[in-house]
């Protein structure tokens, strides 16, 4: 595994323990040689990015048993491959972002004034 750190350069936090997410599913959104998806942005799932990401081809929102996969709704966080969050951003549709739990390989697919302009802030 690569170093866990974050786009804002402080250690990694979990993006999801419930569902568990992460390439490795440990809640992380950590990479390593493995992870050809680069499955290193933590967004929040909505709605409209789910319909999205299944109209490209990767249905988040079924649940797939056989790979204990609960299917995502929106609200759930998840580490999402950079280049699908690439082409949300693109397209008008990219889920807000928790920037914490977003690991720096992002930065290599990812310009981060398009993260800041996502970044998710929570509700208190």
């Amino acid at each position: 595994m690569e170093t866990n750190r974050n786009v804002l350069g402080g250690e990694l936090i979990p993006c999801s323990l419930e569902p568990v997410t992460g390439f490795y599913r440990n809640g992380l959104c950590s990479t390593g040689p493995g992870d050809s998806g680069s499955h290193v942005v933590c967004a929040i799932m909505t709605e409209e990015f789910l319909r999205f990401t299944k109209s490209r081809g990767n249905d988040l929102s079924s649940p797939m048993p056989y790979f204990n996969f609960p299917g995502l709704k929106p609200g759930d966080s998840w580490c999402l491959c950079a280049t699908r969050w690439k082409e949300a951003y693109e397209e008008g549709v990219a889920p807000p972002v928790i920037l914490e739990a977003t690991h720096q390989k992002a930065l290599e697919f990812l310009e981060f004034s398009w993260l800041l302009e996502y970044k998710h802030t929570p509700q208190d």
